[in-house]
This record gives structure tokens, C-alpha cells and sequence, in this order.
């Protein structure tokens, strides 16, 4: 990969290209899954174990890369009530905020253009801890719980991957 590839940080196809090269990544559980398998750790290297730790930055921070597909065939059945351009409101119209809010930085949120029904996002935080706080601070909140609500989009198992920025990424 060049550095051109590299010094856009922005890109998600410089993202996704690093996650899949990558086959130490692999996808975590869902957040309502994860009592029975700790996530992986991510953030500075000191807090990383020995056999990822060499190649990330001592200053990392916590990257959370999450892909959402709408469920087509769950879409108007039950409470379930839009699609992608739903789940895509319902970023645009106040999630992006809330988890702001709650103390994540969005990195950027993407089309799958080779999937359409797939919206990928990416967060940041200072460390594994930090990611912990928005959280449970983004669950609990209330605006979260009525937007839910309004955009009942039914989702595929998120997949997630935790990620921490390499002594020499252009992203820190």
C-alpha cells in the first residue's frame, strides 16, 4: 500500500483494505453478546498484549469499526419499520449526535456501494476504557432509546472490529 493510500485517513476503502489484510483482526461479538467473551483490547501500546503491541503507536487510541446490514427480510414485519435509508436518518438525524455527545469522535460513516444495504461507520476514543464509558453512557441515554424507536430498522449481527493505530499511520 502507497503512501498516498495511507494519507487518506478518510477513506474507508484505505479502512477496509487495512482490517482485511490484517487477519489478526477479526470480528468482535455484539455488544448484547459480549457476556460471555471479553472484546479484544485497543488503544496505546502499553495496554495492548506483547504480540500486537510492537507495531502500534505508544499515544494509539481505540478505533471501532462497525458494519450494519439491514435484515430485507425482517423489514415491515413486527415493529420493524425501514430499511437502509432509515438506519441512515436515523444517523443523520440524531445518533451521529448522541454518541458526540456521550464522548466517541466519528470518524465517518460510509455506503457500501457494493452492498447497499450495509452502512459502515467508524469511532474513536482515547482507549478501551474510554470506548466502556460512551457506551454505556449511548445505551442509557434517552434520546437513544426513542430514536430507536422511531427507526425500528432490523439488523443482520453487527460486525465490529477494534482496531489501534500503527506507529506510523497517517491517522492518530
Amino acid at each position: 500500500m502507497n503512501k498516498k493510500m495511507l494519507a487518506g485517513a478518510g477513506s474507508l476503502c484505505a479502512i477496509v483494505m487495512l482490517v482485511v489484510m490484517n487477519s489478526a483482526i477479526q470480528p468482535i461479538k455484539t455488544m448484547a453478546a459480549q457476556n460471555d467473551t471479553p472484546l479484544s483490547a485497543c488503544g496505546p501500546r502499553g495496554q495492548l498484549p506483547a504480540e500486537v503491541a510492537s507495531n502500534v503507536d505508544v499515544n494509539a487510541r481505540c478505533f471501532e469499526l462497525r458494519m450494519y446490514t439491514v435484515d430485507t427480510e425482517r423489514v415491515g414485519s413486527g415493529d420493524f419499520n425501514g430499511g437502509i435509508d432509515a438506519l441512515h436518518q436515523r444517523f443523520r438525524e440524531e445518533e451521529v449526535a448522541i454518541f458526540e455527545r456521550n464522548g466517541a469522535e466519528i470518524i465517518g460513516a460510509w455506503q457500501d456501494v457494493e452492498s447497499p444495504n450495509t452502512l459502515v461507520y467508524m469511532l474513536a476514543y482515547r482507549d478501551r476504557a474510554h470506548r466502556e464509558e460512551v457506551w454505556q453512557g449511548f445505551a442509557a441515554d434517552p434520546a437513544w432509546q426513542s430514536l430507536r424507536l422511531k427507526y425500528n430498522v432490523p439488523l443482520q449481527r453487527p460486525q465490529v472490529f477494534m482496531l489501534s493505530n500503527t506507529d506510523y499511520s497517517a491517522l492518530k
